[in-house]
């Protein structure tokens, strides 16, 4: 594991960090910001997962959650949204390839040999970062649009791993829109029932997550009626009687002004579960 970078900032270090990936068979970065509370005590993580296009550097550079993992002790990771590299299969469009590895774990053709984002953010990073850092064992997640899908998705078929999950603007039902389809149909084949086991949709019913769950999403989001369709969540856990919390925020969008208004109340949503 090789240190690239450290940043000062509030009572702690944004640092950035890269390491030979064997899920992913590439090398990777990640993200970590370490309050200065690890000094002399072990801490929880929250691992954030961001969306597409984007690498570790957005929710970090964007966000402005340093203070409030600094306010309330926590360490959070965010690892980049794909593997990455010359040799890595990629593809012209945005929202397939690298930068839109959709947490999966591919099967099908060019894509399998290096697409294992499931297993990455599943097992080799957390074990990464427990063997290398200062925490104790407890550990939730969220993420933002893709990442947001991600972060469901992983909590729902690892509910004891997590003590929480949160969701920005998810893709709550990619099995059921353009961007899901698109990368599920690349990475996973062209068998639909495939796909479901990585619909957080689907999700519900097969599991019943009982861990808290919140999810925030803008009103004005370009992206609410064609591609995040949270409706589809919110009847599905009403029907099955299971406990989220949804927020719709009148006037915001789907990008990094909507995730910094509301990224405090969601670190202490999960550092309240992660005590």
């Amino acid at each position: 594991m090789k240190h690239l970078e450290t940043f000062r900032i509030f009572n702690g270090e944004q640092q950035i960090w890269q390491h030979a990936s064997t899920a992913l068979n590439c090398q990777m970065k990640f993200a970590i910001y370490l309050p200065d509370t690890v000094k002399t005590e072990r801490l929880p993580v929250l691992y954030w997962l961001s969306g597409l296009t984007c690498t570790e550097q957005n929710f970090i550079t964007k966000s402005g959650f340093q203070r409030y993992a600094d306010e309330e002790n926590v360490i959070v990771v965010a690892p980049d949204t794909s593997p990455r590299g010359e040799s890595v299969a990629d593809d012209t469009a945005y929202d397939l390839g690298q930068g839109a590895g959709f947490y999966v774990n591919a099967t099908q053709g060019r894509w399998a040999e290096h697409y294992h984002m499931y297993d990455y953010i599943v097992k080799e990073l957390p074990d990464l970062i427990n063997a290398h850092f200062p925490t104790n064992g407890k550990q939730s997640i969220f993420g933002h649009s893709m990442g947001g899908h991600g972060a469901l998705m992983i909590a729902f078929k690892n509910a004891g791993n997590y003590a929480s999950v949160s969701a920005f603007s998810p893709i709550v039902a990619p099995s059921q829109v353009p961007w899901g389809q698109k990368a599920f149909g690349a990475y996973l084949g062209d068998d639909k029932a495939d796909w479901q086991a990585y619909d957080s949709v689907a999700l519900l019913a097969k599991y019943r997550p009982t861990l808290p769950i919140l999810i925030e999403q803008g009103d004005k989001d370009a992206f609410l009626s064609e591609q995040l369709k949270p409706e589809l969540f919110c009847q599905m856990a009403d029907e099955l009687g299971v406990d989220y919390q949804y927020h719709l925020q009148e006037g915001h969008d789907h990008s990094y002004y909507f995730i910094a208004t509301f990224i405090g109340k969601h670190i202490n949503f999960h550092a309240q579960h992660l005590r």
